[in-house]
């Protein structure tokens, strides 16, 4: 039996915790802030309830592999299959529904898009089943090693089929001869904070796991999956300590031996699990020579972009799915202007708006009324070298802004808000120590992103990492990949 300190309770350090509590380990969990959730965060208003991260889960058999491993009944936290997965409005006006069961994505296609363009879909997924069918066991479900790299490499058929010398935009195009297309398929390398010109092919994997297991929200909001990991891990013997802010990781002999918080407080463990941003990780709370090595070479990496979010409090918004995607104009200037290419990283004049509106009493006051969850892509906050997010003024005009987008391509809703809550990649990097609010830590912008991304074992041993900026990457399916690889490294008690 180890003493284990988890350092965050946003859904890593949550899901690991369970699992290691589950698994005969002590564990306690620190979280800087006064609730735990990380980024899976939930902000409440005069009756209004918003996830203000994470809006949808996908590969839902993930988490009910992490709640029937921790001794939890899955019906503990009930999902809803969206028969929409996403309306999506393109530059030319045309609108598709695209629906939440694989087999009926075709002929919506068609129906929205012309003839053909169903079967071009269906060309380009089954090559990203194929690649999925490659990569998903060695390099989502296992701690990626040189080894792991090796015996790929050695199987010719399997490098064709993950193609690595190409990018998801440039694999896309081999298929998909409507650009209409092509902009559905670049959405998805934005799962993990990246450029699709630059994402590496292997990332068709994301698009056919989504429509192959569909989209899924949890009635009451998705940060009901903290609170149930929560629930579970203090029933299974653990502990969770809010606004408790580690400033240390103790290193002794060379060996991760706990945590010292800003008050002084120490926490003694076997094993420290850091559930912390990486750069925050090896650049802030890891000291001696292995923290400075590693937020060396994370320096190198491209962060990935950031969010800009409106939380809208409506009275009778327009009927419309529970997600909504409003394409740029032109998508590959927003990139340009996200990333910094064509000048400094600056805020995107036309962006693409995500909404969510979910359908769901439990997160509303009222009858007549709708919490809207409004996203754009945004640089990172980086007053020294891009955009200051925290400039006077900069975070309302550009809401008004997006607003002014909105209406533009068919959703004008300022008549029916009634308050709206803004929230920049500077108020991100506050609430959740992220560095410059980049959602996914560093992107997966070139081929060799995935093997630059920190490992789940640190070069500190007795330290692992786990959570979005480190291996496998973000989103909520590949969070939880990665506390069950710790806890499989970890080992049981």
């Amino acid at each position: 039996m180890a003493d284990v300190v988890v350092v965050g309770a946003g859904v890593g350090g949550l899901a690991a915790a369970a699992r290691l509590q589950a698994a005969g380990h002590r564990v306690r969990v620190v979280e800087q802030a006064a609730e735990a959730g990380g980024k899976l965060g939930t902000l409440r208003h005069d009756g209004f309830v918003f996830d203000t991260g994470p809006s949808l889960v996908t590969m839902p058999h993930v988490l009910a592999d992490l709640l029937t491993a921790t001794g939890a009944d899955p019906d503990a936290l009930p999902l809803e299959r969206l028969e929409v997965a996403c309306r999506y409005r393109f530059p030319d006006g045309v609108v598709l529904d695209l629906p939440g069961e694989l087999g009926a994505v075709p002929d919506a296609l068609d129906a929205a898009l012309g003839p053909g363009r169903g079967a071009q879909w269906s060309a380009f997924l089954a090559r990203a089943e194929r690649i999925w069918d490659v990569t998903h066991e060695p390099f989502l479900e296992s701690p990626i090693t040189v080894g792991d790299m090796a015996r790929l490499s050695r199987r010719i058929p399997d490098v064709a089929t993950v193609a690595p010398w190409r990018s998801m935009r440039s694999l896309g195009r081999r298929y998909l001869r409507d650009p209409r297309l092509v902009m559905l398929l670049d959405r998805y390398a934005t799962y993990t904070g990246s450029d699709p010109r630059l994402a590496p092919a292997a990332l068709a994997s994301v698009p056919w796991a989504e429509q192959r297991w569909g989209s899924w929200y949890v009635p009451g909001g998705l940060g009901r999956i903290a609170v149930v990991l929560r629930e579970r891990l203090e029933a299974l013997g653990g502990t969770v300590e809010t606004s408790a802010e580690v400033e240390q990781v103790l290193v002794e002999h060379g060996r991760a031996t706990g945590v010292r918080l800003a008050d002084g407080t120490v926490h003694r463990a076997d094993v420290v699990v850091a559930n912390a941003d990486a750069a925050q990780l090896y650049g802030r709370l890891v000291p001696g020579r292995p923290g400075r090595r590693a937020a060396a070479r994370l320096a190198r990496a491209t962060p990935s972009l950031a969010g800009f979010v409106l939380l809208l409090e409506m009275d009778d918004p327009p009927p419309v799915p529970h997600h909504q995607v409003l394409f740029a104009e032109e998508y590959d200037a927003e990139f340009d202007a996200v990333f910094g290419r064509g000048g400094p990283p600056r805020a995107v004049e036309r962006p693409t708006v995500y909404v969510a509106a979910p359908d769901d009493p439990a997160v509303v006051p009222g009858p007549g009324t709708g919490a809207w969850f409004v996203l754009v892509n945004a640089p990172r906050h980086d007053p020294a070298r891009g955009l200051d997010w925290d400039a006077p003024g900069l975070g309302l005009s550009y809401a008004d802004d997006v607003m002014a987008v909105m209406a533009s391509r068919g959703l004008d809703v300022a008549g029916s808000v009634r308050h709206r809550t803004v929230l920049t990649p500077a108020d991100l990097e506050r609430a959740t120590l992220t560095p410059g609010g980049s959602i996914y830590g560093t992107s997966s912008n070139g081929a060799r992103a995935a093997f630059r991304r920190p490992a789940n074992r640190s070069p500190v041993p007795g330290l692992y990492l786990v959570g979005g900026s480190s291996h496998p990457g973000g989103g909520l399916p590949l969070v939880m990949l990665s506390a069950r690889i710790v806890a499989d490294l970890v080992g049981p008690a």
